[in-house]
């Protein structure tokens, strides 16, 4: 429900919004988590307490809740925001107008493929897999809605982990713990800097049998208005079906386009 219609179903019933139902810790709360921006990751109290036009007795107060619930750290000097607040949009994302949008592209695509569509978020370290649209074929990929895999080893998760912000993206290398779940998973963060590097360069990213042996995926980007990152787009390939060239040649451009598709139903 937005916050418009929300309001507008407390009037209805007689319950009117005013100043009294105005949460004003919650705004100032959220205004300091704004302040910190892809350009500016880090700040001092000083830094804060300017931007947000507090003191700097009443932003300290902030940003130590923050730090206690985990969305922010610091060095003692310098706050930054941590990965955590992402959750607070994707947690979300299953509510909005976008799966109305994506789940039909999904449908019309697993049925032109003949193979299983999925779209993730990146929950915390992991991705969640939040829509599917399963081929007419006898034998489906046993992915569901509401399964987990690590980000690192599964390409929705690289696709995901190659738009975080620069500072975000260090946080998870410092943290994550890399376990091979196969002969073929990455397990270097040297080598998976590299293929997180070389997926934000193409804009796609394939992984050969790193979580599953017999499968291979592929993965791109699902932008939101604004062009920023909010899911990704996936197909999962059993290998007998499906070459890394075939997959490169006959089916990037099938998921390209079925993103961008996506994208543009969100604008219109």
């Amino acid at each position: 429900m937005s916050s418009d219609l929300a309001i507008g179903v407390l009037e209805d019933r007689g319950e009117g919004v005013s100043d009294r139902d105005f949460v004003n810790s919650l705004a100032r709360g959220l205004e300091v988590m704004r302040v910190f921006t892809r350009h500016k990751p880090k700040m001092t109290l000083s830094e804060v307490a300017t931007a947000t036009g507090m003191t700097r007795a009443t932003a300290r107060r902030f940003l130590l809740t923050l730090h206690k619930e985990g969305y922010v750290e610091s060095n003692g000097r310098l706050f930054s925001l941590r990965p955590k607040v992402l959750e607070l949009g994707f947690s979300v994302l299953s509510s909005m107008d976008i799966w109305q949008v994506a789940q039909p592209v999904m449908d019309e695509l697993a049925e032109r493929i003949q193979e299983s569509v999925f779209a993730a978020v990146l929950d915390g370290d992991s991705v969640i897999y939040i829509a599917r649209a399963a081929s007419d074929r006898v034998i489906s990929i046993g992915i569901h809605v509401g399964n987990r895999s690590p980000a690192y080893s599964v390409s929705t998760g690289r696709v995901l982990l190659a738009a975080l912000p620069d500072e975000a993206l260090h946080q998870y290398f410092q943290r994550v713990k890399l376990t091979a779940f196969t002969s073929n998973t990455v397990t270097s963060k040297a080598r998976l800097r590299e293929t997180i590097e070389e997926t934000r360069r193409r804009g796609w990213s394939i992984v050969d049998e790193e979580q599953e042996i017999g499968l291979r995926s592929l993965s791109v980007p699902i932008r939101g208005r604004g062009g920023f990152t909010v899911a990704a787009l996936n197909i999962c390939c059993p290998t007998p079906r499906w070459t890394i060239e075939d997959m490169q040649a006959r089916l990037v451009d099938e998921l390209l386009d079925a993103s961008a598709g996506i994208t543009a139903g969100l604008d219109g």
